[in-house]
């Protein structure tokens, strides 16, 4: 899967901008699945329950319709004024933090098929008054090089991604947007490795999650699941002096119980563990005390639906430097694969 995630995590996608991130995931597309795109312009992929052959198993089947969300888009900045000398200043698209700003890089969208070799820029800051304290976002700008407006590539409304490769440790794997195109290589595994299922599945790529979980919502209006996972990031419990968390890299992937939007479905959770106990996949509980995932606007959709969530622990969580450990990421995928080979049967 390596070069799959070097090939999402370096696509430029931030929230809003997904087109390219979505290109990508469509091309990987196994045969079998049916894709369409919805009107916000997240990536509905659809396979109806298929019997051990591999063949449609037609109606009157034991399976559910399981809905499996991952995010494409990325945090970014978007360009709010360019001042007199050329000097950019702007605002976060997403949950953008101050402390990893000061001399990181930013791409604007460029020509290439991933969206890259567009302008780039550099995160410089004003004169520090305070050194105990972390400046607001205002403080900070982007230089692009450039010495007036007239020279300046970019112009206000302009849209960038943080501008970082992507580096191979062995089990660690580090890059930008890990957040969540590492849910999307994983549901693009799933597709591939699932030869059979009793379900309805409908694994979807959505739009505008860093924004405010914008795109999960009406995707699991228009499906109606019976069942929904989101796949995403969670942090981490294991660097020095950290805040306290049951979740480690390497462990496992992590079984949501809570996070700051959602209480998991019992019963979700449930078949999650036990389907990892039975497989002797090894996995983790996750509670997270602030953030949340697409879980919570499906979950609420319509007439409400059984929800949780599967996540990859990641250090460095919303940085241009996101960790996640590779035997995680594998694992996932495994628990995924054997959890929707068999019907569904939720209790709780």
């Amino acid at each position: 899967m390596k070069d799959l995630i070097r090939s999402l995590t370096e696509c430029f996608g931030p929230s809003g901008h997904e087109t390219v991130v979505r290109e990508l995931i469509r091309r990987e597309i196994p045969r079998g699945w049916e894709p369409r795109v919805d009107p916000l312009g997240s990536l509905l992929v659809h396979r109806a329950p298929t019997g051990a052959s591999g063949r449609a198993a037609g109606a009157g089947g034991t399976g559910r319709r399981v809905m499996l969300a991952a995010h494409m888009d990325e945090i970014g900045v978007v360009v709010t004024h360019v001042d007199q000398k050329g000097f950019v200043r702007f605002g976060g698209v997403g949950g953008v933090m101050q402390l990893p700003l000061l001399g990181g890089r930013v791409q604007f969208r460029g020509p290439e098929a991933n969206g890259s070799g567009g302008p780039t820029g550099v995160i410089g800051l004003e004169k520090v008054e305070d050194a105990s304290r972390v400046p607001a976002m205002d403080k900070f700008y982007i230089d692009m090089g450039a010495s007036s407006p007239a020279d300046c590539p970019v112009k206000v409304g302009d849209v960038a991604c943080f501008h970082r490769s992507y580096e191979d440790l062995g089990n660690r794997l580090v890059a930008k947007a890990m957040d969540d195109r590492i849910g999307c290589a994983v549901l693009l595994q799933v597709m591939k490795e699932l030869d059979a299922s009793p379900n309805d599945l409908w694994l979807v790529f959505t739009v505008q999650e860093e924004v405010g979980l914008r795109g999960a919502g009406p995707s699991g209006f228009g499906i109606e699941p019976e069942i929904a996972l989101s796949v995403d990031v969670t942090l981490t419990g294991d660097t020095p002096e950290c805040a306290p968390m049951a979740v480690s890299l390497g462990a496992g992937p992590a079984v949501k119980i809570k996070d700051g939007g959602m209480l998991a479905h019992a019963g979700v959770k449930d078949w999650l563990l036990s389907t990892a106990q039975s497989a002797s996949i090894p996995c983790q509980r996750e509670v997270l005390v602030r953030g949340t995932t697409d879980a919570t606007a499906i979950q609420v959709s319509r007439a409400g639906v059984p929800a949780g969530c599967l996540s990859i622990p990641s250090r460095y969580t919303h940085s241009p430097s996101e960790m996640v450990d590779y035997g995680d990421v594998q694992g996932a995928v495994k628990l995924l694969v054997r959890a929707l080979s068999q019907p569904v049967e939720l209790h709780g």
